[in-house]
């Protein structure tokens, strides 16, 4: 049909890859995918990936993507890909994946980034010289600990990518990266948009890191064609142009059409996450504020919490609960869990800046104790951790009248009810849950046209609000949830 314009979504996340066909004549959603991905876990933190699943989800859910939608993958005029920030892939010179990728939720770095925020000087040095304070997440830290623990790998390096990049060269055969998802490496100048080569040849003074760095490209330009074999392989047209794409939180900006001032997007996800567009680089003096680059050409000052569905899916399992069942004990609950307070640090925790920390359950008593309480306490203190970080937000002189919320937990009334009186904010829903991926066939859209405007009318007509989402805060609500979060700022403290 010639009045439409199809473009390919693509999320490849920690849990699995989403796709989706977008028409962006119509804003429409015609048809969707998903593939799981598995987990290499061990005791000291690691959390790391095999980059073959990756590959294997992205085909499979392109496939079901296409047959949903019912279109010929041949209509297909570009592909934007959505990343996993942070994590690490390495290729030798053959462009062959070295090891698995270690991802931003891995913390056996603590130790490495340790050290290498003291050769910064610190949070303020970290942040004076890269406006951001590198976290055990981030990339930088994943360099050196290759390099100490593995160094027959470390030799071999050729190329150092992030998830989203490694996903653009499959597709295209180029190595390059783009300023949002970049700012998550922890060797990139946020303020200056540049990679800081200084802080690679700190760790390899040889210069191979340096080497092995991708080529940095705008927002708003295409990495280049898809190869004929893999445009074959996904049963795509071959003239199909790759999109810069970026990481999850900056294609989530998009698919949220937060890509200017006064909009929240909030992601209640494996991990939460807390952005908003700002027009300049307003570094804020908290460490625990990431001011990434946008992928829409701007800055997204960003809070992470390492802590969400993961935590409420642990209570659930506990409790041998399904979603349903768990949402009703959470409503039967009164605010503040009648005392019972989770600390819900499962991962180590970033905001509140806390990477060794540990999950707690604290003010039980004989009484109170009960599965109802639990399910409310998770819920709760999930949320306060997005909380302080919007405060801090707030502090930096965000300012937004409603949130948009995103991710998993959002389909939950009760939970979205919860996050407006925390945050004493009207709440609302994307029609599109799957924000990320949808941002990224906006930006394929974008991309394609080949102009630096009409982003923004773009988003204007395939990011849809849903009406029937929309959750006030209600004032006696909002009162106990402060008397609620405040003994879990004490509870904190302790810490």
């Amino acid at each position: 049909m010639a009045n439409q314009q199809l473009f390919l979504g693509i999320d490849c996340g920690t849990q699995g890859t989403k796709a989706l066909i977008l028409d962006a004549i119509s804003g429409q959603v015609l048809g969707q995918g998903a593939a799981a991905h598995s987990m290499i876990s061990g005791a000291n933190g690691r959390r790391e990936q095999d980059t073959q699943q990756w590959l294997d989800a992205f085909t499979q859910a392109t496939h079901q993507a296409l047959a949903a939608a019912g279109v010929d993958g041949q209509a297909i005029l570009g592909i934007g890909v959505s990343g996993q920030q942070h994590g690490l892939v390495l290729l030798d010179e053959q462009g062959q994946v070295l090891r698995p990728a270690k991802l931003w939720c891995d913390t056996e770095t603590t130790p490495e980034n340790d050290r290498l925020l003291a050769h910064l000087s610190g949070e303020d040095g970290s942040l004076e010289r890269l406006g951001v304070v590198i976290a055990p997440g981030y990339t930088v830290s994943k360099l050196l600990w290759t390099r100490e623990q593995h160094p027959q790998v470390f030799e071999r390096i050729a190329s150092v990518l992030l998830p989203h990049d490694f996903l653009n060269y499959w597709l295209t055969g180029r190595h390059c990266s783009e300023y949002g998802d970049a700012s998550g490496t922890g060797y990139f100048n946020v303020r200056t948009r540049q990679w800081d080569v200084q802080l690679l040849q700190h760790i390899d003074p040889s210069a191979r890191l340096q080497a092995a760095l991708p080529e940095l490209i705008e927002a708003h330009q295409p990495v280049g064609r898809i190869l004929p074999a893999i445009a074959a392989h996904l049963g795509i047209n071959p003239d199909a142009v790759v999109a810069s794409g970026g990481g999850d939180n900056m294609m989530g900006a998009i698919g949220t059409g937060n890509i200017q001032p006064g909009v929240i997007t909030m992601s209640l996800g494996s991990s939460g996450t807390v952005y908003a567009y700002a027009a300049e680089p307003a570094v804020s003096p908290q460490p625990s504020v990431a001011t990434f680059c946008s992928s829409s050409g701007g800055w997204l000052p960003l809070i992470c919490t390492m802590n969400l569905t993961n935590a409420t899916g642990a209570i659930r399992e506990l409790l041998d609960l399904d979603i349903d069942a768990f949402n009703a004990l959470v409503a039967k609950a009164p605010i503040g869990a009648e005392g019972v307070c989770m600390l819900p640090f499962l991962n180590g925790e970033r905001v509140p800046a806390l990477p060794h920390a540990t999950g707690s359950l604290l003010g039980l008593t004989s009484t109170n104790l009960t599965r109802a309480n639990l399910c409310r306490a998770v819920v709760e203190g999930t949320t306060f951790g997005l909380r302080y970080g919007l405060d801090l937000l707030r502090a930096n002189g965000l300012q937004a009248q409603s949130i948009r919320l995103i991710g998993g937990g959002s389909k939950s009334a009760q939970w979205r009810q919860i996050v407006a009186d925390t945050m004493d904010t009207t709440v609302i829903c994307t029609e599109q849950s799957e924000a990320a991926a949808l941002g990224a066939a906006i930006q394929a859209a974008w991309c394609h046209s080949g102009s630096q405007t009409g982003l923004a009318e773009l988003c204007e007509r395939c990011v849809k609000l849903d009406p029937s989402s929309e959750t006030r805060p209600i004032a006696a609500h909002v009162a106990a949830s402060q008397q609620a979060y405040e003994r879990y700022r004490q509870h904190v403290a302790t810490l």
